[in-house]
């Protein structure tokens, strides 16, 4: 199996980081979180990577024409002492194009609803400082990179579960701040 550059970069990067602290569910549905001296200090660490396919529910592309087979994308989230990077690198996508990108509060599933709302970090606030938006624009040869910082932690009680790459860029402002159109791909955070 052939590993794309970006993907070894990125794991290169997490070994030197560490290996992040493991994981445990609370129950049927609920977010995995960090345990032990991670969690007791807030620190979050979700990673995930893949090619889009249409088969597995965990790195799924709703709509090939904007998401050609062999698009991959990555995510990683660090988030500690009042303060979240997130990062997302793609792949194989439309060249020159603009997506918008959010983190979601539930697992991709089979249809693009499945990935639930935006996470927002203070419920009902629709904005890039409650929301992690990591809307991106694709070079000429499709790749993209996006990174978001926020002035707060993940709760690890809360945690996103999803990033969905959207149709459109996303709107900033007005009655419809928050849309970005269509979600044609989703990538379940671990």
């Amino acid at each position: 199996m052939r590993v794309p550059a970006f993907l070894l970069v990125l794991l290169a990067a997490a070994g030197c980081a560490g290996s992040p602290p493991p994981m445990h569910a609370e129950g049927p549905g609920e977010r995995a979180a960090p345990v032990g001296a991670a969690a007791q200090a807030g620190e979050v660490n979700l990673s995930s990577a893949g090619e889009f396919t249409t088969n597995d529910t965990g790195v799924i592309a709703y709509d090939r024409t904007l998401v050609p087979e062999g698009a991959q994308v990555s995510v990683t989230v660090e988030s500690s002492a009042g303060a979240t990077r997130t990062s997302l690198v793609a792949e194989g996508l439309l060249p020159g194009r603009h997506y918008g990108a959010h983190l979601h509060a539930k697992p991709c599933g089979g249809k693009p609803d499945d990935a639930g709302p935006h996470y927002q970090h203070h419920p009902g606030q629709i904005t890039p400082a409650s929301e992690v938006w990591l809307d991106f624009t694709t070079d000429a040869d499709g790749a993209g990179r996006s990174t978001a910082k926020q002035d707060w932690a993940f709760d690890p009680a809360r945690l996103p579960g999803s990033l969905v790459i959207h149709a459109k860029p996303t709107v900033t402002s007005g009655p419809q701040a928050g849309t970005a159109g269509d979600r044609v791909a989703c990538l379940t955070l671990r």
